[in-house]
């Protein structure tokens, strides 16, 4: 639309969250060999989408739960914990880095993102 402009507001206060990433549509179509790095790529798009950071880290935990069935067979959906951090390291290009973790969950029927407080 000729009137609409994107506004991309940069937060930088510090902030977790856990969201529920559908794999699955995110590597539809994409060859045997090249699933689960795929997965991994798309799940660190998505947290540099909703974090608002280009610094983006996976956790151990989250890139073997990714491989846990093989390159070919990745997990359908994935819950995750994001958190934005400050960066402890002073000649970092950007203040702000986005940790992504594994929340692990039975089912995930009627999941919905939640805002996880800080302890």
């Amino acid at each position: 639309m000729p009137g609409k402009k994107d506004k991309k507001v940069k937060s930088n206060n510090v902030v977790t969250r856990e969201y529920t990433i559908h794999i699955h549509k995110r590597i539809h179509g994409v060859s045997f060999k090249k699933r689960a790095p795929k997965a991994v790529k798309e799940i660190k798009k998505f947290a540099q989408k909703t974090m608002g950071t280009s610094d983006v880290r996976l956790d151990v935990k989250l890139n073997q739960f990714v491989w846990s069935k093989g390159i070919r067979n990745v997990p359908f959906r994935v819950r995750v914990r994001l958190a934005r951090k400050m960066n402890e390291d002073e000649e970092a290009k950007e203040k702000m880095y986005t940790l992504v973790s594994w929340v692990p969950v039975a089912d995930f029927k009627g999941l919905q993102t939640k805002v996880v407080e800080d302890i």
